[in-house]
């Protein structure tokens, strides 16, 4: 029997259960994709005071999340974590890095780091931008 339930306090594992089961899905019609998980977290004193979160796949460095405690920020961890980040996609043969935000803010510092918008939707969430940046990581031409 089939039933039905709208929400809007859905339970952790049932909203794991739909995230997971498009993401399954996704992989099961790509093929190559190889992706493996890749984190920089910083740490002070045993704590995790900033990181990145991300993946690479098909060649590219996805980068999902990027954080730094208020106390620390406008001292360049942040673009330390995706430099590091960057780094290792370079050594797993990634040829370039997405990053995608709705910080305006933070559009001009991943435009000092390299990236360039591809995509850029207005009022995405409320007053929000939605920008999407890519940036090439190897410029001789190799990569996988």
């Amino acid at each position: 029997m089939i039933t039905w339930e709208l929400t809007g306090t859905p339970s952790k594992n049932d909203e794991s259960v739909i995230s997971d089961g498009v993401f399954d899905h996704g992989r099961s019609l790509a093929s190559g994709g190889n992706a493996q998980a890749l984190a920089c977290f910083v740490r002070q004193d045993g704590t995790v005071v900033a990181g990145g979160l991300g993946r690479t796949e098909y060649g590219r460095l996805f980068i999902t999340s990027v954080w730094v405690v208020d106390q620390l920020r406008g001292q360049g961890i942040g673009s330390e974590v995706i430099t590091r980040m960057e780094r290792e996609a370079i050594t797993r043969g990634c040829h370039d890095a997405l990053i995608e935000t709705l910080i305006e803010a933070n559009v001009r510092l991943y435009e000092r780091l390299g990236y360039k918008s591809v995509a850029r939707i207005p009022t995405y969430v409320g007053d929000f931008t939605r920008s999407i940046m890519v940036k090439p990581l190897m410029n001789d031409g190799a990569g996988g």
